[in-house]
C-alpha cells in the first residue's frame, strides 16, 4: 500500500509531514547529520583547515547510522580522484546501501562543490568567480551554471555548494577569487543568474556564505566581520535576496564569521528573523564545513560540541557539514527543533524525487563524459569575455605579424596560473602528483604559441620586438598558494618577487606587456603607465590560456570589465568604489585610494560613440519609474562589445551615502558601423536605502543617473527628481534595473 508519504499526487510539504510523524527521535536526527567517506583529514587528504577538528573514521560513522537513515552524503566525487562512471557506480551501490539500512528506504542527498565547474576529477574547469564578474554576462552565466547542474545531475549529485556571494571590501582576503566583485549589484545579478542555471538542471543552489564573511577584520579569513547593520542591510545581504527571489535558490549556507560577536551559525536574528520570516525563505540552511563545531573550538560561545549543536539548531541551521560531529555529542533535542529541521530536509529530498517509490540512483553503467565539446566552449567563451583590457597606450595590441617575443614570468609556463583553489587540479589533485590533471590545460605560453604560429619566441627580452611579461597567482589552500581559502596577504604587492621581473622586463628598452593571471587584484601603480599594455585574467579555467592568447593576437576583442578596482599601490586599505565622500580623495588625509584602474573599467580595440540620452520622465513619484534610451554605435573598423553601465548618484542623504552606486548594465555588441539602442527602466525602488534607525527607505528629491563606462568614465548624466512622501521599502522592493539592447 503507498503510504501519503509515497504519493506523488501530494505536496512536497504535505508528503514530508507524513513521514516526519512515523519517524523516531534517532530517524530525525540521522537526516541532518552527513558522512565524508575518504576524507583522512590527518593526511591533508582532503582541503580542510590544519588543526581545526578531530578525525575520525566516517566508515564507523556511517554504519551507526544506517538504521537510522541518512540526510547529506559528502562529495563523494570531490574528495579523492575518480573515473566518472566509477564513480556514479560507486555513489550507486553507497546509496542502496544506506536505502537498505533503513525502514524507509530514503538515499542520502548528494552534494557537491561547483563554483568553477563541477569539482570532480576530469569535469570541465570553468573560470573562477571572479571572471564571472568580469563578464557582465548573466545570460552567458547561466548557460554555464545549467551545463555544470547537468553534469553533476548526471551522475547522481543532487546539491551544488555556490555560488559564493560575498562582497569584496579589502581584497587581501584570500577568498576573493571565489566571489563576483565588490559591487552588490553585479554580485547580485550575476550571482542569481548562476542560481537560474544550477536550478533549472534540477540541483540544489546553495547560496554561500551569510553574511557578512568578506567584512573580515585585515581581510583574515575567519576573522570577526567589522561591520554595522546599515552596511549589512545595503552591502551584503542585498545579493542573497536576489538570489533567493529572482534566482530560486533552495539552500544557504551560514558563514564562519561572526558580526558584533556573535556567530552567523548561531545568529536567530539572520537565519530565523530575516531570512525565514522576513525573506520567507522555505529551504534548508546548512553549516559550513565544521561550522557548529567551531562554536565551541573557535567562537568558544558553546562550552562542549553538544551544546553547540543545540545553539545551531534554535539558531536556524538544518544539516550539519561535512560530517556528524556535534549532532551526536547534543544528546536530548528540543523536539520542536527537531522537527523543524528535519522537515525542512525531507520536504527537499521529496522535491528532488528522493521519496519517490520509484526513485532508483543512477548506475554509471552508460560512458560519463564530463568534459565534452559544448563544456570546453562554453569555459572558452566566459573566459574570453573575462578578460581585461586595462591599458593600451601604445597601441601595441593587437599583436602584429612575425614579431619577435619574448615571454618572461614564473606563471607564463605553469597551469596553476589558470586555476583557482575550487578548481578540482588545486583544490584535490595536488594531493594526488601521481595522476595526471584530468582536463587538459594548456598554459599560456602554449597556447599563446598556438595562436601566433608565425611569431618567434626568444628568451632574451632585448632581443625582442616585444616582451609579455606574466605576473599573477599560484591558488591554494590554507596558506599553500598566493590566494585563495585561508590564502590571505598583508598587502597587495605581487607576490614571488614578481615586481623585480617587472623592473628587469621594463629596463630593458622593449616594449613590455603586462598579463596578470591572479585571483585578486594586485597595485600595479609603479609599473602601468611605463608598460606598453596591461591585460588582466582572474584565473580562467582551462580555456583560459586560448581565452588570453586570442584577445592579444586581435582575435577576440576584449570586452571584460573590472569586477573591482585595481589598485594604485599595495597598502590594504579598501578600494575607493562604494564609498562615502569621505572615503574619496581628500580632505584631511595626505593618503589617495584612488584606484589604478576602476570598477567598471576594460578597453576595446574599436571605438564607440555614446548619442544624448532621452528620458521619458525626470520627475517620478517615490513609487515609480521611468526609462532612458540612448543609441550605442560601434565607430570603428572591427567588431566589438560596448558595457554600457548605469550609476546612481544620491546628492543628499539621512545618511552618508556611496557617491556613485551600479544600478544597471547592458552588454552591446556591434559589428563595425552598426548601432543599437539601450533601454533603462529605472525603479525609484532602487534609490532605498537603510537609514538610521534601521528602516529602508526611498526619500524624496534630487537625484542623478550617470551613464557610464566605468565607475569614473560618465558619458552623459541625467536628472531625476523623486516626489510624494517618505516611502518605506521592504522585500518585495524591485531589485533590477531592467536593461534592453535592441
Amino acid at each position: 500500500m503507498v503510504q501519503p508519504w509515497q504519493d506523488t499526487t501530494l505536496s512536497a510539504h504535505v508528503r514530508a509531514a507524513d513521514l516526519l510523524a512515523r519517524m523516531t527521535t534517532e530517524e530525525k536526527t540521522a537526516q541532518l547529520s552527513s558522512v565524508w567517506l575518504g576524507a583522512d583529514v590527518e593526511t591533508e587528504a582532503v582541503a580542510v583547515a590544519p588543526g581545526q577538528h578531530t578525525y575520525v573514521a566516517e566508515s564507523a560513522v556511517l554504519d551507526a547510522l544506517l538504521p537510522y537513515g541518512l540526510g547529506h552524503l559528502t562529495r563523494p566525487f570531490g574528495t579523492v580522484p575518480v573515473e566518472p562512471a566509477e564513480g556514479a557506480a560507486r555513489l550507486a551501490e553507497l546509496q542502496q546501501r544506506i536505502r537498505a539500512g533503513n525502514r524507509f528506504a530514503l538515499p542520502a542527498l548528494a552534494h557537491e562543490e561547483c563554483l568553477t565547474g563541477f569539482a570532480a576529477w576530469q569535469a570541465t574547469v570553468f573560470p573562477t568567480p571572479l571572471a564571472w564578474g568580469a563578464t557582465f554576462d548573466p545570460a552567458l552565466v547561466t548557460e554555464m551554471a545549467q551545463a555544470i547542474g547537468s553534469s553533476m545531475r548526471a551522475v547522481g549529485i543532487h546539491q551544488g555548494l555556490a555560488p559564493v556571494l560575498d562582497v569584496v571590501r579589502d581584497p587581501r582576503w584570500g577568498r576573493t577569487e571565489e566571489s563576483i566583485g565588490e559591487d552588490p549589484y553585479l554580485v547580485g545579478t550575476i550571482g542569481a543568474a548562476y542560481v537560474r542555471g544550477l536550478e533549472a538542471a534540477g540541483i540544489v543552489a546553495t547560496l554561500k556564505h551569510f553574511a557578512g564573511y568578506s567584512a573580515s577584520r585585515a581581510a583574515r579569513n575567519h576573522a570577526p566581520a567589522s561591520v554595522g547593520p546599515r552596511e549589512l542591510a545595503d552591502v551584503f545581504l542585498p545579493p542573497f535576496e536576489m538570489a533567493l527571489r529572482d534566482g530560486g535558490a533552495r539552500s544557504v549556507m551560514a558563514a564562519y564569521n561572526d558580526i558584533d560577536g556573535l556567530p552567523a551559525h548561531a545568529h536567530h536574528g539572520l537565519l530565523t528573523q530575516l531570512l525565514r520570516e522576513e525573506w520567507e525563505f522555505g529551504g534548508t540552511v546548512v553549516a559550513d564545513y565544521f561550522g557548529i563545531a567551531f562554536l565551541h573550538s573557535a567562537h568558544r560561545t558553546a562550552s562542549t560540541e553538544g551544546e553547540a549543536a543545540r545553539l545551531a539548531l534554535a539558531a536556524g541551521v538544518d544539516v550539519e557539514l561535512p560530517a556528524a560531529r556535534c549532532l551526536p555529542a547534543a544528546g536530548d533535542l528540543p523536539e520542536e527543533l527537531l522537527d523543524r529541521a528535519a522537515l525542512r530536509v525531507l520536504t527537499q529530498k521529496c522535491e528532488l524525487g528522493l521519496l519517490d517509490p520509484d526513485w532508483e540512483p543512477v548506475t554509471g553503467d552508460v560512458p560519463i563524459d564530463l568534459n565534452p565539446p559544448h563544456m570546453r566552449e562554453l569555459a572558452r567563451k566566459v573566459a574570453q569575455e573575462s578578460v581585461v583590457l586595462l591599458a593600451n597606450g601604445s597601441g601595441v595590441l593587437p599583436l602584429g605579424p612575425g614579431l619577435r617575443i619574448a615571454v618572461v614570468g614564473p606563471l607564463a609556463d605553469e597551469q596553476a596560473a589558470m586555476l583557482g583553489c575550487y578548481t578540482f587540479p588545486r583544490h584535490v589533485g595536488v594531493n594526488h602528483p601521481e595522476l595526471p590533471a584530468g582536463v587538459e590545460v594548456p598554459t599560456f605560453a602554449q597556447a599563446l604559441r598556438a595562436e601566433l604560429p608565425d611569431a618567434v619566441f626568444v628568451a632574451d627580452p632585448a632581443a625582442a620586438d616585444l616582451c609579455l611579461a606574466v605576473v599573477g597567482d599560484r591558488s591554494g589552500l590554507f596558506g599553500r598558494g598566493s590566494s585563495g581559502e585561508g590564502c590571505d596577504t598583508a598587502d597587495l604587492e605581487l607576490p614571488y618577487n614578481q615586481g623585480a621581473l617587472l623592473d628587469t622586463a621594463l629596463a630593458s628598452g622593449t616594449p613590455t606587456v603586462i598579463v596578470v593571471l591572479s585571483g585578486r587584484p594586485y597595485a600595479l601603480g609603479r609599473w602601468a603607465d611605463r608598460a606598453a599594455a596591461v591585460v588582466q585574467a582572474f584565473f580562467p579555467g582551462q580555456e583560459g590560456g586560448a581565452a588570453v592568447a586570442g584577445v592579444l593576437s586581435g582575435r577576440v576583442d576584449p570586452s571584460g570589465r573590472l569586477p573591482l578596482g585595481i589598485p594604485y599601490g599595495p597598502g590594504g586599505q579598501p578600494a575607493p568604489y562604494l564609498a562615502p565622500p569621505l572615503g574619496l580623495h581628500g580632505g584631511p588625509s595626505n593618503v589617495d585610494p584612488t584606484a589604478l584602474f576602476p570598477f567598471g573599467h576594460g578597453l576595446s580595440y574599436t571605438e564607440f560613440t555614446w548619442g544624448p540620452p532621452q528620458c521619458d520622465t525626470p520627475e517620478l513619484p517615490t513609487d515609480g519609474e521611468t526609462t532612458i534610451r540612448l543609441t550605442v554605435r560601434n565607430t570603428g573598423d572591427r567588431p566589438g562589445t560596448e558595457v554600457v553601465q548605469l550609476y546612481l548618484h544620491d546628492p543628499v542623504g539621512t545618511v552618508a551615502r556611496p557617491e556613485v552606486r551600479l544600478v544597471g548594465y547592458a552588454r552591446v555588441p556591434l559589428d563595425p558601423g552598426a548601432s543599437a539602442q539601450v533601454h533603462a527602466t529605472f525603479p525609484a525602488d532602487l534609490a532605498a536605502y537603510t537609514g538610521a534607525d534601521g528602516r529602508r527607505v526611498v526619500d524624496p528629491g534630487a537625484l542623478e543617473l550617470r551613464i557610464a563606462a566605468s565607475s569614473t568614465d560618465v558619458h552623459h548624466t541625467v536628472p531625476l527628481t523623486l516626489t510624494g512622501p517618505v516611502r518605506e521599502v521592504g522585500h518585495e522592493r524591485r531589485m533590477r534595473c531592467e536593461m534592453r539592447v535592441k
